[in-house]
């Protein structure tokens, strides 16, 4: 939240965590002890897309405030890497082993299942679409145009390991702050660019 503090430094951040806290609150009252993983994701994503009506910012996609929480909340609008930061929240809070996938292009979620081992549920937070391996490997192929990505081989399957790691908080802020620092590099806003690089030069220092 405080990253909306490049625009407004007035933004409430308790305030953030109070909603954010409310809607854990609210998705805890839909849970029952002996839902399983994938009920669990089910509700999860009812909760988040459907009740909560979180969605992807299509019509203004290159607008800063899609990466300021505060924003996201109000709105219910966003890009997949703010979206994800909420919908990781709530699904943690489920007791999903569920976490950030720093993607190339477009940011995705995923949750560890327990069966079969080894085995992940991969979804867009921007759309709520559950994501097959195969629609990884279309978007991959975009990014990687010299690697053959033919579903059946060995270098599309060492690809999808390599890009479907855990992305942690460090990744997550660092991918936000890239992001605002292209729409403001592009638009030519030097006050707002700078403070996201001073931003980045402070992540980059911690260890």
């Amino acid at each position: 939240a405080c990253l909306a503090h490049i625009e407004n430094d007035a933004t409430d951040v308790e305030a953030v965590l109070e909603e954010a806290d409310q809607l854990v609150s609210l998705l805890a009252r839909r849970l029952r002890p002996e839902m399983d993983t994938l009920e669990r994701i089910r509700v999860v994503n009812q909760f988040f897309f459907d009740e909560c009506r979180f969605t992807g910012n299509v019509n203004h996609y290159d607008d800063p405030r899609n990466s300021f929480l505060p924003h996201v909340m109000r709105t219910r609008r966003g890009i997949p890497v703010s979206l994800a930061v909420i919908w990781l929240e709530l699904a943690q809070s489920a007791q999903l082993d569920a976490h950030g996938v720093n993607f190339p292009g477009h940011f995705l979620v995923k949750v560890n299942l327990t069966h079969p081992r080894g085995a992940k549920l991969v979804i867009d937070p921007f759309t709520g679409h559950v994501l097959a391996r195969e629609d990884l490997l279309v978007r991959l192929a975009n990014w990687m145009p010299g690697t053959q990505m033919d579903a059946n081989s060995a270098a599309a399957d060492h690809a999808l390991s390599q890009c479907l790691g855990d992305a942690n908080p460090k990744d997550i802020l660092a991918r936000m702050l890239r992001n605002l620092e292209e729409i403001y590099r592009r638009n030519g806003m030097s006050h707002c660019l700078k403070a996201v690089e001073d931003r980045q030069a402070l992540l980059s220092s911690v260890h």
